[in-house]
């Protein structure tokens, strides 16, 4: 009777868990996701330049100027031939 009794228990506390967590999961991960949505504001310091755009506004930013310059002090070319 006490290994029955003990699986009941078992088997209650399963379910009761189950259906707790599904009860208040959704809280919780919005308060978690709230923490680590204020944890990166203060990480990355908000953000301005976001801060001043409004809903619908399209911020286009330009390409900077590909000014790509060859270095010929970079190093000598050596030919080389293969050996059989």
């Amino acid at each position: 009777m006490g290994l029955v009794k003990t699986i009941l228990i078992i088997l209650f506390i399963y379910y009761a868990f189950k259906f707790l967590a599904r009860l208040f999961a959704p809280f919780l991960m919005k308060k978690v996701a709230d923490k680590l949505q204020k944890k990166a504001e203060e990480q990355f310091g908000g953000q301005k330049r976001e801060s001043t755009i409004k809903e619908g506004e399209t911020i286009i930013d330009k390409k900077p100027q590909n000014t790509n310059r060859t270095n010929d002090s970079v190093g000598d070319y050596v030919d080389f031939e293969e050996i059989d």
